[in-house]
């Protein structure tokens, strides 16, 4: 039994910051029903690998777990039905452009009155108040207008978005708090509550340390330069002989065996690198001696030293090399998992350790309304009533 066994979640979420919510919760033990718009279903559907390989890895990588329901919810019979589905629901989700369920007449306040203890969380780009809140975007809005971009890359060099849809997640965590926090409150209160969280809000959120320092200066902290710019240490990027290789801070009384190790003794009475904080010009200035040293040995061979002398690092993984680590086999990030052929395939695990109600990842997702009379029949709808629905282009 999950964490959330008995909660109910109604998923009307696109592409990433909705679905993985939901995914989230149904890992927690939730049913979740995914409610999709008939024949075109979650946009995330119409990503695919290639034009060549069909398969969709924002898809899946949201939905496992889940059940399948197509409604429209722009038309009047569906509209009734996704209201018949909300009634008995612990929580609603979606991320649609701010004011669009109200559009449809499905407003916090209608869903509401007929279920008050109803969970209402909503996920937008921009938040859901002011001048633009309503424009329509995704993650790399969120990326951009958040200012995460601002901080990659190089002085003088291109900025460029993380090669991840981080923002989306972001936001998906942050709606999941939310909900999880809602339905804590509600066992006392005995009532829901409207969530709204947003790309913004989360990026914002997600720098608040270096929004911190902004707001204390004025000064905008400024580009990673292959590092952080308030942690101007011995922390950032090395190339190595093979890769690369992320050095998380030398403490003053390792600094000797690592720079002994590096091939760079001397710099142990450099004054230049005596303090435990440097600038970000020291910095840059110690990683240029560091250069040849690193460059001279393989990542695995600097990690063993790395090891040996009782130094922070990391290598830096590409998406093969990580799913090869050890420690993300053991902890279960990744997991294969036996799909209903009875074939083994490998999926992202939970992030999340429970001793006593452990989050049990699915390792499949819906196919399009592959649930959609199942759940109507549920509802308690018979199959004169299915067919009026289809002949409506409601399901």
């Amino acid at each position: 039994m999950g964490a959330l066994d008995g909660v109910r979640v109604i998923d009307v979420g696109l592409l990433v910051q909705g679905p993985q919510a939901g995914q989230t919760l149904a890992d927690l033990g939730a049913e979740v029903i995914k409610v999709e718009l008939p024949l075109m279903g979650d946009m995330a559907r119409w990503i695919p690998l290639s034009m060549e390989d069909l398969r969709t890895p924002y898809y899946e990588a949201c939905n496992r777990g889940k059940r399948s329901i197509t409604i429209d919810l722009r038309v009047n019979e569906g509209a009734d039905v996704f209201k018949r589905l909300v009634s008995d629901a612990d929580v609603l989700l979606a991320n649609f452009k701010p004011g669009t369920l109200e559009e449809w007449g499905l407003s916090y306040e209608i869903l509401s009155a007929e279920n008050p203890g109803l969970i209402y969380a909503m996920g937008s780009t921009f938040g859901p108040e002011g001048k633009g809140a309503n424009r329509e975007g995704a993650d790399l809005a969120g990326q951009a207008a958040g200012g995460l971009i601002s901080t990659t890359g190089t002085d003088n060099g291109p900025v460029t978005p993380v090669g991840a849809t981080i923002a989306d997640h972001i936001g998906s965590m942050n709606m999941t708090v939310g909900i999880l926090a809602a339905l804590f409150s509600r066992q006392k209160t005995g009532k829901g509550q409207r969530i709204d969280v947003s790309l913004l809000g989360g990026q914002i959120y997600a720098q608040a340390s270096e929004y911190t320092a902004y707001l204390m200066t004025g000064d905008v902290p400024g580009r990673s330069n292959a590092g952080h710019p308030l942690l101007p240490m011995a922390y950032g990027i090395l190339e190595t002989a093979d890769g690369h290789i992320a050095l998380v801070g030398v403490l003053p009384d390792k600094r000797a065996a690592f720079y002994e190790a590096v091939g760079v003794p001397e710099l142990i009475t450099d004054e230049r690198f005596a303090p435990i904080i440097y600038t970000t010009e020291i910095r840059l200035e110690l990683f240029k001696l560091l250069e040849d040293g690193f460059k001279s040995k393989s990542t695995k061979q600097w990690s063993q030293i790395l090891d040996e002398i009782d130094v922070r690092y990391a290598p830096v993984n590409d998406y093969e090399q990580a799913a090869k680590d050890p420690l993300v086999l053991v902890n279960n990030y990744l997991v294969d998992l036996e799909d209903v052929n009875g074939e083994t395939k490998r999926v992202v695990g939970s992030p999340i350790k429970m001793s006593g109600t452990p989050p049990e990842p699915s390792v499949s997702a819906p196919e399009l309304g592959q649930h959609t009379e199942e759940i109507l029949l549920e509802l308690g709808f018979d199959w004169d009533e299915i067919a009026n629905l289809r002949d409506k282009n409601a399901i």
